[in-house]
Formats: structure tokens, sequence, C-alpha cells
């Protein structure tokens, strides 16, 4: 921050700030560890009664159910922006994006896999792209198939649905 007061105008951006700011707890031997002391010194130069003028922080996560409730007090963040989970129609242009670069069949119904795929993000989507892709690939076909699509959501999807954070997610919005 220091640094950043030296400018004329500044952003900082924390990506991922789960890693750092996750809620503290006590880890038995009475000591600190080096992540909740970066956290309390971010929240510290976050405090004080100066304006921070030019300077803008932008912190992101994907699981906001594990940030320090320190790091979300009023006062210390000005705005809190929240993207869902993309809808129909978002998902059936993800699968547009992802599958723009592969070698598929002509007639792939995408809003039909993308129906197959609710509450799922961007990734799980690429994911399904590129396991279809696999598919293909172990067949030794240069094409992609729709079968091999709905493969990939069953493997993926519907698969690792129990390994995947989306619906604890789903659960804190």
């Amino acid at each position: 921050m220091q640094m950043a007061r030296s400018k004329k105008a500044c952003i900082v951006f924390f990506d991922e700030v789960d890693a750092i700011g996750g809620a503290r707890f006590d880890d038995g031997v009475g000591g600190d560890n080096e992540v909740q002391r970066t956290m309390l010194e971010i929240v510290n130069q976050l405090d004080g009664f100066d304006a921070r003028g030019n300077i803008k922080v932008l912190m992101a996560t994907n699981r906001p159910d594990t940030l320090d409730p320190a790091l979300l007090r009023p006062g210390r963040l000005d705005r809190k922006v929240e993207f869902g989970l993309p809808d129909l129609e978002s998902r059936t242009q993800i699968f547009k994006i992802h599958t723009r670069t592969m070698n598929c069949e002509r007639d792939i119904r995408f809003e039909l896999l993308a129906r197959l795929c609710p509450n799922s993000t961007g990734a799980d989507i690429r994911s399904v792209c590129t396991e279809a892709g696999m598919y293909a690939i172990r067949a030794r076909r240069k094409t992609v198939t729709e079968k091999d699509f709905l493969d990939a959501v069953n493997k993926v999807i519907k698969g690792y649905q129990k390994f995947s954070a989306t619906p604890k997610y789903m659960v804190y919005n």
C-alpha cells in the first residue's frame, strides 16, 4: 500500500482472496500463522481515517463463504459485486464459445447440453467440452459427436457433483 500511495493513481487487485482472507482459527499452538498475519495487515491497511484517494482495491473470490468476517465488515469494502451462475442462454453461448475451435458435427444441440448442465459454471462447461474431445480422440475420430458431449456431461457434471464447490456456493447466495 505504501508504494500505491506514492503513485498518482493505483489499482491493487487480490485474486483468490480466500487464500489469504479465510476465516481465522486457533491452531492450538497459540501463535498466528503467516497467512493470518497477511490478512490482518490487509485489514489494517484498508482501515484508518485517511481516505484512500486514488487507490482502488479490488478483491475476487469464488468462495465467499470462507472469507473472514473482518474483511466483510461494513466500511471496509465500498461495493460488493456478485456474478451469479450463468442462465440457460448464457450456458448455451459458453458451449458455443468453447467449441468454436473444436471439429464438431454440425447438428449438435447446444441448448440441450446447456439444459443438462444446470447450476454449472463456465469452467464446468469448459471441462465438458474438453472431455468430449477426449472421447472422440479415444475413439480415433476427428470430429466430436453429440454422444461424446452427452457422455462428457454424464462424467463431468453428474459424476463429479459430489466433489463440486458450486452447490455450496449456491447455498451461500
